[in-house]
């Protein structure tokens, strides 16, 4: 009797939970249905001719815009073009380019790739694509990735003007799967420090970092420094893979839980390369998603400081769901927690996403970006760190350990117009592509270029010139607040034209980054 007695009651629940469970599956059918009969009505009787598929685009864009701010639709035609950056690769003839009075320029071929294969160098122009001329039309990024990218197999003719060489040379290409690096730059600061610059994280990021390591030679490390500033994320196994370079094994990295998503939690496997020694994380208010992910494990275990400006605060897990016509729906069904308990995620109203981005706003009305102090918790959002209980903060985002506030001593609205309207990169690209061969020539190491070169008056002057022919006046005092900060990103990418993308970052670091100078005193100071 006691048996019939417990049962009975679970009995119960259980078939009371079946029921509830029908009637949530008969009414999002019912829900289906009605929209299916909606659309049919529209197409069969409405008296002009519609579009049934953007009708159902808009209508399921509408949908999602009353949940979560990242919650969201992608169509068809968007799917892989969103995909590619964070794949690894994409399908073409494996060029990096520049558009240089709009003739398409070839700034590097990329190493293994179908046209340096075929022997396109550095400076060759492609005036001509399958016959067809592609110079003088207005050329832009998006046509450029029309002529050249095509499946795997394809061919395409390239017809090239170089310097030297009085006609034109045709090279065929046959296009093939192009590698797209996530690791802007890696190299040795000091002895035995190395700085890594991550993009986003990628499917190839944690094999990017290892292989950069093997051909610096890093046999040895006294310090890292992993710059994730301005990465907004990416795939959360790739996260998980470099947390664990730094983490003991058994040691949390993050949990997920949901409503309908039990608490999953991710630990690391010990198999790390540098678990112990020196080492500074680099996050700014662009920071999001898998970049706080790894910040929020290295300050939870005391594995390392974390240094700059409080991250973004985009803390939730997107689902991928296909649909039948090869869209997909970005569906949030968990929030990321740090191994110490922290929300990732700011705050947040359903249906609010306007409201929620100007939140992110006021943060730079407020003053939080150059003054810590600006920023006030509430005790109930204090959390203790795993090993040496120091205090860290919830409630979105990760606050550093060190705050370094932003700059903008330097910045005007001329010097604005000029990085914005791509004016200073246009006439560098230039300005390259005319003295890459002296440049290459004269410095033969990168350390003899950040002794040498200069920018001279000549130069800005150039520039000035030729902002005003791209309909941007002088503005003297705007170019006066400014000077300094146009010098340095100038020499940064002349360092680009001749050293590749890790020398821009170089000169960056060295002459006008106070987060990287402190990332770096941090390292020394723990190396001592």
């Amino acid at each position: 009797m006691k048996r019939i007695k417990y049962v009975l009651p679970l009995l119960t629940l259980i078939l009371f939970s079946l029921a509830a469970s029908a009637q949530v599956i008969n009414d999002v059918n019912k829900q289906v249905t009605k929209y299916g009969q909606t659309i049919f009505y529209i197409n069969s009787y409405y008296l002009d001719t519609v579009n049934v598929g953007m009708l159902t685009d808009e209508a399921i864009k509408s949908v999602m815009s009353k949940l979560d701010p990242h919650s969201t639709y992608i169509s068809a035609k968007d799917v892989k073009s969103m995909n590619e950056p964070l794949e690894g690769n994409f399908e073409g003839v494996g060029i990096e380019f520049a558009i240089i009075g709009d003739t398409l320029t070839v700034a590097a071929p990329i190493a293994g790739g179908p046209c340096e294969r075929v022997g396109i160098r550095t400076g060759d122009r492609i005036i001509m694509v399958d016959g067809e001329l592609i110079t003088g039309i207005g050329l832009t990024t998006e046509k450029v990735h029309k002529y050249l990218r095509g499946p795997k197999g394809t061919k395409v003719t390239l017809g090239v003007v170089r310097k030297g060489v009085s006609e034109r040379i045709d090279f065929v290409v046959e296009r093939d799967k192009i590698p797209i690096n996530s690791l802007d730059a890696a190299y040795e600061v000091a002895n035995g420090v190395y700085y890594l610059k991550l993009g986003r994280f990628a499917q190839n990021s944690s094999e990017e970092i290892l292989k950069a390591l093997i051909d610096l030679k890093a046999n040895k490390i006294n310090g890292i420094i992993l710059d994730l500033r301005s990465n907004s994320g990416g795939f959360l196994g790739t996260a998980l893979e470099i947390a664990n370079f730094f983490l003991d094994g058994g040691q949390t990295i993050v949990y997920t839980e949901g409503l309908k998503s039990p608490k999953r939690v991710e630990v690391a496997t010990g198999t790390g390369f540098y678990k112990k020694g020196p080492l500074v994380v680099m996050i700014d208010e662009n920071s999001a998603s898998a970049s706080e992910i790894v910040a929020g494990a290295i300050q939870d275990w005391d594995r390392g400081t974390i240094v700059g400006r409080r991250s973004f605060g985009k803390g939730l897990v997107q689902q991928m769901l296909p649909l039948n016509d090869g869209s997909q729906l970005r569906l949030t069904v968990a929030r990321y927690h740090t191994p110490s308990g922290r929300v990732i995620q700011s705050p947040y109203k359903a249906g609010e996403a306007d409201n929620y981005y100007k939140a992110f706003l006021e943060r730079y009305k407020s003053g939080e970006l150059f003054n810590r102090d600006s920023i006030s918790f509430p005790d109930s959002l204090k959390y203790k760190t795993l090993v040496k209980g120091r205090t860290v903060y919830g409630g979105g985002g990760i606050m550093p350990d060190i705050f370094v506030p932003a700059d903008t001593s330097k910045y005007s609205d001329y010097y604005s117009n000029l990085i914005r309207k791509g004016i200073l990169n246009d006439f560098m690209n230039g300005l390259g592509d005319k003295n890459r061969v002296e440049w290459s020539a004269k410095y033969k190491t990168f350390v003899q270029f950040e002794k040498e070169f200069r920018i001279d008056d000549q130069m800005l002057k150039d520039l000035i010139s030729f902002a005003e022919k791209k309909s941007l006046p002088l503005d003297e005092k705007g170019f006066e607040t400014s000077k300094d900060e146009i010098v340095v990103i100038m020499k940064a990418l002349a360092a680009r034209t001749v050293f590749g993308s890790s020398a821009y970052y170089r000169v960056i670091n060295a002459e006008s980054d106070e987060t990287f100078k402190k990332a770096l005193e941090v390292i020394n100071s723990s190396s001592l």
